[in-house]
């Protein structure tokens, strides 16, 4: 299976103005950019335009990125700052039932905590992207919610039932051993008892 090519290839390409590499950039970042504007729990229209304004934030400063393997911190820094400022703007605007009762504002939670975990999912993300199209398959049919029975898993695989369990263990260790993960040591977000819980939001 031929390796994703890393962000500072793509960056590059993106400067140099290429579509594909662009639109990759924006397929492999989305979900990261996503989870952090969802943590602050904005409503569906307000999520698109701060997400749409990040990507534009990216056109703007694309060219002075000095370091592009930083990229992925810069646009969850991007979307948190860009969230929060919209959110700020909003709260300058009372919001009053004409019965008289004023409707009390969303709890708004530091967007810093959870820094780490959209990072973590997101190297967990391109680590997926290392696995084979089988490995790969299997660990997202065992992640389904509702989850799935073996025989369901087996049905739609092709695979006998006795071999899920092992070569779920081989998939999760090739997802230990992974280039997107190398960073993490001991704080791999694959643990064992298949916890995937920063995965797939």
């Amino acid at each position: 299976m031929p390796q994703p090519p890393e962000v500072e290839q793509l960056v590059e390409a993106a400067r140099a103005g290429d579509a594909a590499a662009w639109d990759a950039l924006v397929e492999r970042y989305l979900p990261l950019v996503t989870a952090v504007i969802r943590r602050l729990r904005l409503s569906a229209s307000d999520a698109d335009d701060v997400n749409q304004t990040v990507w534009l934030r990216l056109v703007e400063h694309l060219d002075g990125l000095r370091e592009p393997r930083a990229l992925p911190g810069w646009l969850a820094t991007t979307a948190r700052h860009e969230g929060l400022r919209l959110l700020k703007r909003r709260g300058r605007e009372l919001v009053v039932d004409p019965g008289g009762t004023t409707f009390d504002t969303p709890e708004i939670h530091d967007p810093g905590e959870t820094l780490v975990e959209d990072l973590r999912s997101h190297a967990l993300r391109e680590a997926m992207l290392e696995l084979s199209e089988k490995h790969r398959e299997l660990l997202l049919l065992l992640l389904t919610d509702p989850p799935l029975s073996y025989d369901d898993i087996s049905a739609r695989l092709g695979i006998p039932r006795g071999s899920i369990g092992p070569t779920r263990a081989r998939a999760l260790a090739q997802l230990r051993r992974s280039r997107a993960l190398r960073d993490w040591g001991d704080d791999t977000p694959v643990r064992e008892g298949g916890a995937f819980d920063v995965f797939l939001d």
